[in-house]
């Protein structure tokens, strides 16, 4: 059996050489070194942004530029190409950052919840940002529904823990999620990212922390184990580069 690989981020890309452009981070380069070809078969999914062209030009330059070849899987307005195809054809998916429950919905009603199972269970790795790191758990917390933010219950579940994302840079982040964990509306386990950092899964352990670039392990952006242990909320810190077991 294929190793089933996550990349859940709160980061992916840096700044490129000029304005308006992006490169891919650390994280995301290695993310590519996994998947052992020369010039791996990336599919990008922008769903949760509404599938915007500027967004897609700019990824795509990101990825051309790193040695792969790019295609897509939108949905509006209606799927570019058959998901399971598209999906289980390519070596690495990323999916952008935006709305959560919109990307939920609209994949259930395409099918491309299913074809990303059928994907990950086939070994492609599954990554991706913000929207694109919930979407893979059992739910979270988000701005899907206005600037205030409320939880989301109903991702994909490949991963059967709840998901906190921009855990240092947006301040209702964190006290919600301990809140969703204390009171049961999520799963008893999260995990947490900072901005610029991600977790990987192999299966459904949480593995290592990994980052878009050299960070100070001690003192910089981190992840998180965020547990309900009787009826207390339990944060760990786990630096970048450290193990969860």
């Amino acid at each position: 059996m294929k190793t089933r690989r996550i990349l859940a981020t709160s980061g992916g890309f840096v700044a490129g050489p000029v304005q308006q452009s992006v490169r891919l981070g650390a994280m995301l380069l290695d993310a590519l070194s996994i998947t052992g070809k020369v010039r791996p078969r990336v599919c990008l999914v922008l769903t949760a942004g509404g599938d915007p062209s500027d967004y897609y030009a700019a990824s795509y330059e990101a990825f051309n530029t790193a040695g792969c070849d790019v295609t897509e899987l939108r949905l509006f307005p209606q799927p570019s190409a058959d998901p399971a195809e598209r999906l289980c054809g390519s070596d690495l998916v990323w999916v952008g950052g935006g709305s959560v429950a919109n990307l939920l919905a609209l994949w259930r009603l395409h099918g491309v919840d299913v074809a990303m199972r059928e994907a990950w269970e086939q070994g492609v790795i599954l990554g991706g940002v913000s929207a694109g790191s919930l979407c893979w758990h059992v739910g979270g917390t988000t701005d899907s529904f206005g600037f205030t933010l409320r939880p989301v219950t109903d991702g994909l579940a490949l991963l059967p823990y709840a998901n906190g994302v921009h855990y240092d840079s947006e301040a209702q982040r964190r006290p919600l999620l301990h809140d969703l964990l204390a009171r049961r509306v999520l799963p008893p386990l999260a995990y947490a990212t900072d901005d610029r950092v991600g977790v990987w899964y192999e299966g459904t352990e949480a593995t290592t922390v990994v980052s878009d670039a050299v960070v100070c392990a001690d003192e910089g952006p981190a992840a998180y184990r965020v547990e309900l242990v009787g009826s207390e909320v339990v944060e760990t810190r786990c630096g970048v580069g450290s193990n969860f077991n």
